[in-house]
């Protein structure tokens, strides 16, 4: 079923309520989410959607009980840290969807919080689907049971998934990725930068350290450190650093104690038109890599988490990248500098080398370009022709 049959399909189901309940667990699950109910709308123009979500979201009309940016944690430790707090919305939430049954409900990536909610819903007779698959070809394998058990339906994001779901008797449906359907084939430099308040002519790196805190608490510094030693040979170099409200005290004080007052744009929000405006990228691992490369800008990824959980987690790894770009293209195609190999001169010297070798970014790009038409597939539409058949069955 490709794009084209799922819109006519889509275009003749029946504009009957559905109410679903959704939880994102942070700002990228955000995005997804919202993009999806978008889709979801125009099968069922009166949904009523709540739950746990964010900005976009909310902005189309989703009810949100609590914002996901309470849920947004890195790392085993980190997670059992704020364990209480987490738990304790997780089963206000079930006691509240248990009386109250919704007709759906749609967990967003977050699968340690979503899958004990969906296993119970589909006990009582919920139909439940989970929008991005748990990375079971990276870690934890074992989490597989506990998604048979829980999901009736998986809407994947990459293409081999759906083909590993159904060796453990779980039904899949790669939807693409949404974030390769709302970015240009070919971003333009020019215009993101002129939308932006930049200098045209200027050699710009993106600072991208992270949307959790826990995040910005390890890498904000490094990167911003990274940074000055890439002034102080490169005096003309421009840095930019997109954030939000929540971090930006995290922000300015890392800024300070580096010494770099006064040397980065910071720019709320806008994380695409900075992925675009930038020559190169330092960015922490996760979705933002991804965004990243489909810019088409090459970059340095870069992660440090709390020394147990990485520990834990590095143990449970089955590949030997964690970097989408190099996992979903199956090489090492930019480098990747982990835990305490997180230092500000390394990182300066592998961001610079892009800067000085034209025929390894213009290679990657082309890499990148491909991978993006493979996984630009209309999510929202082909999600919601996955979600019709689930509520048929």
């Amino acid at each position: 079923m490709n794009a084209r049959d799922a819109q006519q399909f889509s275009g003749s189901a029946s504009a009957q309520d559905l109410r679903l309940s959704m939880v994102a667990a942070e700002r990228s699950g955000d995005m997804l989410a919202a993009l999806l109910l978008q889709g979801m709308r125009k099968s069922w123009p009166q949904l009523q959607a709540s739950g746990i979500g964010g900005p976009q979201m909310d902005a189309i009309g989703f009810v949100s009980r609590w914002s996901c940016d309470e849920l947004s944690v890195r790392g085993l430790v980190e997670a059992l840290w704020r364990y209480r707090h987490i738990n304790g919305i997780r089963q206000t939430l079930i006691q509240d969807l248990l009386a109250s049954p919704p007709d759906l409900y749609v967990g967003v990536d977050a699968s340690d919080f979503n899958l004990p909610v969906e296993r119970l819903l589909r006990q009582k007779g919920v139909p439940t689907v989970q929008l991005v698959c748990p990375s079971i070809w990276a870690w934890r394998p074992e989490r597989v049971q506990k998604i048979r058990d829980s999901v009736d339906h998986v809407l994947c994001i990459y293409p081999f998934e759906p083909a590993l779901l159904a060796q453990h008797g779980i039904e899949g449906t790669f939807v693409g990725h949404p974030v390769a359907d709302v970015i240009d084939i070919e971003p333009d430099r020019l215009q993101a930068r002129q939308a932006l308040g930049l200098a045209t002519d200027a050699t710009i790196v993106a600072l991208l350290p992270g949307s959790r805190p826990s995040e910005v608490k390890g890498l904000a510094l490094p990167f911003l450190q990274a940074a000055k030693r890439m002034l102080a040979l490169r005096p003309g170099l421009q840095f930019v650093l997109p954030t939000h409200g929540p971090l930006l005290p995290m922000i300015e004080a890392a800024i300070a104690q580096a010494g770099m007052q006064g040397q980065v744009h910071l720019i709320m929000g806008r994380s695409h038109e900075v992925q675009a405006a930038c020559d190169v990228a330092l960015v922490a691992s996760g979705t933002a890599t991804l965004e990243t490369a489909l810019h088409k800008r090459p970059m340095v990824i870069a992660y440090k988490m709390q020394w147990l959980s990485w520990q834990i987690a590095n143990r449970k790894r089955l590949l030997p990248w964690i970097g989408l770009p190099n996992i979903l293209c199956n090489e090492s195609l930019v480098p990747e500098f982990l835990q305490e190999k997180v230092h500000p001169e390394a990182l300066a010297k592998a961001v610079l080398q892009w800067l000085d070798d034209p025929v390894a970014v213009a290679k990657i790009q082309q890499r990148f370009t491909e991978l993006h038409h493979q996984l630009r597939q209309d999510m929202p539409t082909l999600a919601t022709y996955a979600i019709q058949k689930v509520l048929a069955a």
